[in-house]
């Protein structure tokens, strides 16, 4: 599954979800909302929901490849689905959508394609014809209040992980100089080595180096081996 919610940052889910539950009150005769998140092989999951029927729906869309977020998503543009009882653009989403929950109008936004992963937001209600073209246009707006907010999440993700990142390694390094009477240039150069070798990113070398010299670490593995 290309996205479970915890491949995100904590603060990005949180913040993906009180987007979603803002969006859902805001936009006219919604009643539930969700993100949904695939990529070229259609694999879907969901991001955020405000209710466990946009996580069903998704789950369908996974199994059968088909759907209007997954529509939305593919051929970057609004779905508007105004009553799923006569709607047969997708047959197999279509029957179990209509069995397994009471959704009968979806409207769907585009949020963004990066690398190969696509993701659309979207808006549920249990009454066909429940948006009307208010709701598309607020839906739109904020649709795209969305997707900047969750790319700017994304970045301060990406910073975080990077300065942790630097950390471990900066203490990888200080492991192999005092082990090795290394400076820090040789050191990291030995690092670089070893990943490039066992074909191991060089933050999990360092990782498993740091842990290595744990003292509890070392306890343990001593006792393990007594």
């Amino acid at each position: 599954m290309i996205a479970d919610l915890d491949r995100h940052g904590t603060e990005t889910t949180v913040g993906l979800r009180e987007l979603v539950g803002s969006g859902a009150r805001q936009v006219a005769g919604c009643q539930y909302a969700g993100i949904t998140l695939a990529d070229k092989t259609k694999t879907v999951s969901n991001v955020a929901a405000t209710h466990r029927y946009p996580m069903v729906l998704d789950a369908i869309q996974n199994r059968y490849g088909e759907g209007p977020c997954l529509e939305a998503v593919w051929q970057h543009h609004v779905m508007h689905v105004e009553d799923l009882n006569v709607d047969r653009r997708w047959p197999n989403y279509q029957r179990q959508a209509l069995e397994q929950t009471p959704i009968r109008s979806i409207l769907s936004y585009e949020l963004f394609t990066d690398n190969g992963s696509m993701a659309a937001l979207n808006f549920y209600a249990e009454h066909p014809h429940a948006f009307t073209d208010e709701s598309l246009e607020i839906g739109g707006i904020f649709a795209t209040h969305v997707a900047l907010a969750w790319s700017i999440m994304r970045r301060q993700d990406q910073f975080r992980s990077a300065l942790a990142s630097r950390d471990v390694i900066g203490q990888a390094k200080g492991v192999i100089m005092e082990r090795f009477n290394l400076d820090a240039v040789e050191a990291f150069e030995l690092l670089a080595r070893l990943s490039q070798q066992s074909n191991t990113k060089l933050i999990e070398i360092a990782r498993s180096l740091i842990d290595s010299e744990h003292p509890l670490k070392r306890r343990n593995q001593a006792e393990r081996g007594a």
